[in-house]
């Protein structure tokens, strides 16, 4: 049997060196030029010179984005009222930093082992949605896992029927599941009820969408499109270099792939959002790659990336960890000089997402003095009010948001998706809630019973 790969073994061909000095990196980001991947490099490492981050560098660095996001977008930190709706946890991809997904066999009828996930049928979707619009979200996020009887539509079920190996092709019939997830077009537009945003398969998604065919990706999204879909968002990018692909996610879409469907998905006249999840096996070479791609991206899709979004790897409960391939995350200092950089880097993206769930409040806080003005949503989840506990979820309150942002000096701002709505909230609105949702009229989303509050990891 072969052994497992450990953290000792990785060797890349990215290496974060560079002969760009870390102060004439600074002077370009102060001056507002555009940035080179070893400019990046040199303000990530504080200087590739010595070891280790050097904390009077990053902190001219964080000073640095800080200043640029004044000037960018003023001081204004938004946040929006949405619900997460994952359909299912069905998965056989196994990726080694994923610790959402069950695996997709203990889903079936005739399993020796009950699964410990969940699958949702189009109307329960339905419901979920439309219960919390009443409430007063007006955008609704779903990421699942890939499920095996997922099909585009009936078109496309019918070509994956047909299929002549459909294992190579990921595919079983519905009817070996407990549970029927429908297809992509019925998920899609179950959850768009009552003027809802529906922000919707990743390219991950998109790619399970079109296996078994030769349909192109804009193909796909026209038809999920037409159905409901309203924007995409980026994630499954985790790091955009095909090296450290091969290590963590070797089952997943490349980048190219990663690529071509959010370009296509563009195309086809949706918006998007873009993230990295850092702090694994990658380098700091890795990471300004990443964010040089999601750039040239956003230049090939004429700004359709609405935000950047970090995601700071929780490694815990994680194959990658369980199989030392990694012995812990990334560190604060490299936390906080992602998205400073990220800022810096990404001229042509507004909008940087701080989240709360994978930083805490604390933290999530400071990083908006780091570079980023986006605060994430409110979260609210269906198992949150059925299970009062806050093991399936997390969720902030707009009361909440309003404390926390004027606590820091900052303008707390309700906004849409697309950041083009929005109204300043008042901390001394009594009560607090969204306002801009189709039946949004500032009643707070929970009652005090219901409430849950997040979990600081």
């Amino acid at each position: 049997m072969e052994r497992p790969v450990t953290e000792a073994d990785l060797t890349f061909e990215h290496v974060p060196e560079t002969d760009q000095s870390f102060e004439n990196a600074l002077a370009k980001a102060r001056a507002g030029d555009r940035l080179t991947v070893d400019d990046a490099i040199a303000l990530l490492t504080t200087g590739t010179d010595d070891e280790g981050i050097d904390r009077t560098r990053k902190e001219q660095v964080l000073e640095a984005a800080d200043r640029r996001r004044a000037d960018v977008v003023g001081e204004e930190v938004t946040f929006v009222a949405n619900l997460n709706n994952n359909v299912t946890t069905a998965c056989n991809v196994g990726c080694l930093f994923c610790n959402f997904k069950d695996a997709a066999h203990t889903f079936e009828r005739d399993a020796d082992v009950e699964t410990a996930g969940f699958t949702k049928t189009p109307a329960e979707s339905r419901e979920i949605v439309a219960d919390a619009v009443d409430r007063g979200i007006y955008e609704v996020t779903s990421v699942s896992g890939l499920h095996p009887a997922f099909a585009l539509d009936e078109e496309h079920r019918e070509i994956l029927e047909a299929h002549p190996d459909p294992k190579a092709v990921n595919y079983k019939p519905p009817e070996r599941y407990a549970t029927d997830p429908g297809t992509y077009v019925e998920q899609m537009d179950a959850m768009s009820v009552d003027g809802v945003h529906v922000h919707s398969m990743t390219p991950e998604e998109g790619y399970h969408a079109r296996r078994g065919t030769e349909w192109s990706y804009e193909e796909v999204y026209s038809r999920l499109h037409e159905a409901g879909l309203d924007t995409v968002p980026g994630t499954a990018a985790e790091i955009l270099v095909d090296e450290v692909r091969d290590v963590i996610c070797p089952g997943k879409i490349d980048t190219d792939g990663w690529l071509e469907a959010m370009e296509a998905a563009a195309n086809v006249g949706m918006g998007l959002t873009a993230t990295m999840m850092y702090g694994h096996v990658e380098n700091e070479a890795h990471r300004a790659l990443h964010l040089k791609r999601v750039r040239d991206l956003q230049e090939r899709v004429d700004g359709a990336i609405t935000e950047f979004v970090p995601l700071s790897f929780v490694h815990q409960n994680t194959p990658l960890f369980e199989h030392d391939v990694v012995s812990g995350g990334a560190s604060t200092d490299e936390d906080e000089l992602l998205i400073a950089v990220s800022r810096l880097f990404l001229d042509n993206v507004d909008h940087i997402q701080s989240s709360w769930v994978k930083y805490g409040d604390e933290q999530g806080l400071k990083m908006l003095s780091c570079g980023a003005d986006d605060f994430m949503g409110t979260i609210l989840s269906e198992e949150i009010t059925k299970r009062a506990g806050g093991e399936y979820g997390e969720y902030r309150s707009f009361a909440d948001y309003a404390d926390l942002i004027t606590s820091v000096g900052r303008v707390p701002v309700e906004r849409s998706t697309d950041y083009e709505t929005r109204r300043i909230v008042d901390p001394d609105e009594s009560p607090i809630g969204p306002r801009l949702g189709p039946k949004s009229d500032g009643t707070p989303l929970l009652s005090t019973e219901e409430r849950v509050a997040p979990a600081d990891d």
